[in-house]
């Protein structure tokens, strides 16, 4: 998927992308605390969808750079915990565009080092804005020295653009829930080292 191309919803139409649920659980207090303060109710659904984005890139670490030993997975918990991986993160924002009737999914990279080895899958967001067709991905990861991920509406620009010549991929499919195979490794982990063992490779 090169940069601008969008993700293919998994589901039929766009209430699956506006649910609740256990892991996006977007009616509990806590996360519409969060939404709350970020201007629901009366900022412009752009406004407030970058607003989201960016607490939720800014203001909550990733657990694999900031080495906090807690593995999140639930929104309300990512967001008051304030840690969480790439999945984690990605289910806190979606949460919050919900909260705000932004119809939004999940979706997934498979990256590698540089010389092709030690796979994984990255989590990403994809949202669509009411009164648009187009669902645009971005990536809540966090940035750090030699990432620089940024909400954009035009042209997408995540934190990380595949090397299809190391075996890496944007992988098409929008998802309303998190597939099994990023769920099973977070409510397996014991703690974020047990986590980086079970990461899956692919999807």
């Amino acid at each position: 998927m090169l940069p601008g191309m969008e993700p293919l919803p998994a589901e039929p139409g766009i209430a699956p992308y506006l649910a609740a649920d256990d892991v996006i659980d977007h009616e509990h207090p806590a996360v519409r605390a969060v939404a709350g303060g970020l201007g629901f109710g009366t900022a412009p659904p752009h406004t407030y969808a970058a607003a989201a984005y960016t607490h939720v890139r800014d203001t909550i670490p990733h657990s694999m750079d900031s080495g906090d030993p807690r593995v999140t997975w639930r929104a309300s918990d990512v967001l008051t915990a304030r840690t969480g991986i790439c999945y984690a993160k990605s289910h806190a924002l979606v949460a919050l565009l919900r909260a705000a009737a932004i119809p939004a999914g999940l979706c997934y990279q498979r990256l590698t080092e540089d010389d092709g080895s030690a796979p994984v899958v990255h989590g990403l967001v994809a949202l669509r804005l009411p009164g648009t067709e187009r669902w645009v991905r971005q990536d809540p990861r966090g940035n750090k020295p030699g990432v620089d991920a940024q909400f954009s509406l035009e042209r997408e620009r995540p934190a990380w653009t595949v090397r299809p010549e190391l075996g890496e991929i944007d992988y098409p499919r929008l998802y309303a829930t998190p597939p099994p195979a990023i769920l099973r490794v977070l409510r397996a982990a014991r703690d974020r080292q047990h986590l980086a063992g079970l990461l899956p490779t692919a999807l």
